[in-house]
């Protein structure tokens, strides 16, 4: 409007169209500052492996380069180099001798011959299942007349339609080696010539789990009275729904526990009324309301969240010198049992300076304070490992223990029904509590299902 136009208004349309403008302007200022919200957002870099709590198998994969540098062969440099060992007692021998000159086509049986060479072949036999038929007789008591069964010894019951070594391989397939019901099925028709049905295979895994959740009562009882207790969750699908599989780790056992919820009800189920002295976990709020006396935060997940605050915020030093604390932490803890107890206390000291004066810092990074305050509640569960033998600075024990059930799910999509994944949780328990033992999965799943039936012990 121009301004002869506006010299003909009253002084009341003036007015009227002076608020107008300024509603207006009021609300293109409120979308400018949404605009640069939703721009500083844009801004902050994608989450992945590197810094955040995401798996690397989510990471965007980039394209390999189209040369690639040829790899040397043998060991890498400062490497032994390792050779497969020769078994001492060979199963079998086969001598090559020369029967023949290929020269002149004389008879060469009959000489004497020189040694040249030794190869050993390791081969496995044809896994073909055999067919064991049980003959159950009776007969009369020539004095009393009272009729005498004769009973089968282990492994050969009149009610066992597989062998324990067969039942051990189906549930060693299905749980260790993540292989569906289809895939179980045409493994055992494939390799050693079996025929059964997905209901016979559900059978078997039915059987394993309920005798495999028998024996986690105790594993839980140990688990409670542990010292120091490493926990953590990963996402679970049952039945078509979302739930959540939990692990505690202790140096004693294992305990994998798959509940509808992550909330702390699940740690209450699972400790009761028992008290740990350390629990070490992420920073997940039900984790830190654990029964404790004392909680380390997993530095690993803190460098991964300080990662995010330098990507974000290049220019700032805060985060960065905060992870290099860590990492030196970390490293200082692997030289405890190098260093003279007197110079290790002096560096923890130092550390511990240095980290008080970082957290006295005024931030202006939102990213960076939101770190900052976590720091300043959990002061204590920062450095606790420096100053215990037998607590970790991270939390990769209970990581590790879940890493095989990421896959699992992954690769099945997840359990049908609220008994197999109960089952599969209580087999996990038990094997992963041998391993610390060092005993293999097999060897659990057999021990569970009982003695082969082959070679015959009758």
């Amino acid at each position: 409007m121009s301004r002869d136009k506006l010299a003909e208004l009253d002084r009341e349309t003036l007015i009227e169209l002076i608020l107008q403008q300024a509603q207006q302007i009021a609300s293109l200022q409120a979308e400018i500052e949404v605009l640069g919200k939703k721009l500083e957002k844009g801004k902050k870099p994608p989450p992945n492996s590197s810094n955040s709590s995401q798996p690397p198998s989510r990471d965007q994969k980039g394209n390999m380069p189209v040369k690639r540098k040829k790899r040397r062969h043998g060991p890498p440099l400062g490497h032994a180099k390792h050779e497969r060992k020769f078994v001492v007692q060979p199963d079998h021998v086969v001598e090559v001798k020369p029967q023949i000159c290929h020269t002149c086509l004389s008879d060469v049986s009959q000489e004497l011959v020189v040694l040249v060479d030794v190869n050993q072949i390791t081969e496995l036999p044809e896994a073909r299942a055999e067919v064991i038929e049980v003959r159950q007789y009776q007969v009369a008591c020539p004095c009393c007349g009272q009729g005498q069964v004769g009973q089968p010894p282990t492994g050969l019951e009149m009610e066992r339609t597989f062998g324990a070594r067969l039942e051990a391989t189906v549930v060693y397939y299905r749980q260790e080696q993540h292989m569906s019901y289809v895939r179980t099925q045409a493994a055992l028709h494939n390799l050693h010539g079996v025929e059964i049905s997905q209901g016979g295979i559900d059978k078997i895994m039915r059987r394993a789990g309920q005798r495999a959740i028998k024996k986690v009562a105790p594993l839980e009882q140990v688990i409670q009275e542990s010292v120091v207790i490493h926990s953590d969750e990963t996402g679970a699908r049952v039945d078509g729904s979302n739930w959540w599989q939990w692990v505690f780790c202790s140096a004693e056992a294992v305990l994998h526990v798959i509940r509808f919820n992550r909330s702390a009800d699940v740690i209450r189920d699972v400790m009761g009324d028992h008290e740990t002295e350390v629990w070490v976990s992420d920073c997940w709020s039900p984790q830190l309301k654990s029964p404790a006396k004392e909680h380390q935060l997993c530095l690993s997940h803190q460098i991964r969240n300080l990662q995010a605050v330098v990507e974000q915020y290049p220019s700032a030093s805060w985060a960065r010198l905060v992870q290099a604390l860590f990492r030196y932490a970390i490293h200082l803890h692997h030289q405890r049992e190098i260093l003279p107890e007197e110079i290790f206390s002096k560096k923890r000291q130092r550390l511990e300076t240095l980290f008080d004066k970082l957290l006295a810092r005024c931030l202006e990074e939102p990213n960076a304070k939101r770190l900052q305050r976590r720091y300043l509640k959990y002061r204590d569960g920062v450095f606790l490992f420096l100053y215990r033998t037998d607590v970790n600075p991270t939390n990769n024990i209970s990581e590790q223990r879940l890493r095989s059930s990421v896959i699992h799910r992954k690769v099945t999509g997840g359990f049908r029904s609220d008994w197999g994944a109960q089952t599969y949780a209580a087999l996990k328990s038990l094997i992963d509590t041998a391993s610390l033992s060092g005993i293999a999965p097999f060897q659990v799943i057999q021990n569970l299902l009982g003695s082969p039936s082959l070679p015959l012990r009758v």
